[in-house]
C-alpha cells in the first residue's frame, strides 16, 4: 500500500505539471507557475482551487494546511495525477484501512484510478502544495 500511495502521488504530481503544460493556455500556465512561487506563505486553512478546466482535464491547486485534518472523507470520481510542489508528509486514511503517513519530495508524481475514497491530512508545520490533474 505504501508503494502504491507514493507512486500515485508521484504520478499525480508529474501528470499535473505535464497536463497543465500541454492543455493550458500560456496565461493559465503562468498562473500555475506564479502560484508555485508562493511556497513560503503559510496557509491558514486547507484549500482546493480549480486553475484550469476544459473538456479533457480539470487542474487544481491544492494546499494542505499544517496540522489540519479537514479534507474530510471524499471520493475522487475521476482518475488523477498529483504533482507535489513542496516537500513534506501527508497522512492518508481510507475506509476500513489503517492510516498511512507518506513522505514526499518536491517534484514527486503519482497516479490514482477513479473512485478512490480517502481523507488527507498534513501533520507537518508548513503547508504542502500539490497540483492535481483530473482526467476526464
Amino acid at each position: 500500500m505504501k508503494v502504491a500511495c507514493r507512486s500515485f502521488v508521484a504520478g499525480a504530481v508529474a501528470g499535473a505539471a505535464l497536463a497543465a503544460g500541454v492543455f493550458a493556455a500560456p496565461g493559465v500556465v503562468a498562473s500555475v507557475s506564479a502560484g508555485a512561487a508562493r511556497t513560503s506563505q503559510v496557509a491558514a486553512k486547507s484549500s482546493s482551487k480549480v486553475v484550469l478546466e476544459n473538456d479533457r482535464v480539470r487542474v487544481k491547486e491544492v494546499v494542505f494546511a499544517p496540522g489540519v485534518v479537514d479534507s474530510g472523507m471524499h471520493t475522487h470520481e475521476l482518475p488523477h495525477v498529483g504533482v507535489i510542489l513542496t516537500p513534506g508528509a501527508l497522512v492518508f486514511t481510507e475506509p476500513k484501512k489503517p492510516s498511512e503517513t507518506v513522505k514526499f519530495e518536491a517534484g514527486s508524481v503519482g497516479f490514482r484510478e477513479a473512485n478512490v475514497t480517502h481523507q488527507v491530512a498534513n501533520p507537518g508545520k508548513v503547508p504542502m502544495r500539490v497540483i492535481e490533474v483530473e482526467l476526464k
